[in-house]
């Protein structure tokens, strides 16, 4: 599994990624270089965040590709690209065939995460804007291993 952000792949396939269309390219061309699922973790196009997913199951076959839309929340976190690889593998390994399962699992349990984190900022007084957060995993994990899927996953036809 391969889970760039929109930088990353842009970097990794010379590809200037400006719709949906581009990121499925992008998704392609990856897929031609070995890994079987590739998530573009965070592809910020026109006010949108979304996370593009695809799974090449079967070599020579078009792979599963989905969208799923993401919340922004009006802060920034430390850590987040680490925590959603590592969520989406712990949750593909429970759902091996199944990327956008495994996707939806983990944007869910990234943005209870998330917003446990401001609000315990706001409860403490400080502005969650002013500079970066270190996220709540410890007090998180119930949503870590039990997220109740807020964020669905939209095929690509």
């Amino acid at each position: 599994m391969l889970t760039p952000n929109q930088f990353e792949v842009e970097q990794l396939t010379g590809l200037k990624i400006t719709s949906e269309r581009d990121g499925l390219e992008a998704c392609n061309i990856l897929h031609a270089a070995g890994p079987k699922k590739v998530v573009i973790t965070s592809l910020h196009l026109n006010g949108t965040l979304l996370l593009i997913g695809s799974h090449q199951k079967e070599k020579d076959h078009p792979p599963e590709q989905f969208k799923i839309a993401i919340p922004k929340i009006p802060a920034y976190f430390t850590g987040t690209g680490d925590l959603t690889t590592a969520l989406l593998l712990g949750w593909s390994n429970k759902y091996p065939d199944n990327l956008e399962i495994a996707s939806e699992l983990a944007v869910s349990s990234l943005q209870a995460l998330l917003q446990r984190t401001v609000s315990d900022y706001l409860k403490a007084g400080f502005d969650p804007q002013t500079s970066s957060l270190e996220i709540r995993l410890i007090q998180s994990q119930d949503d870590i291993k039990n997220p109740q899927i807020k964020y669905k996953a939209e095929k690509f036809l």
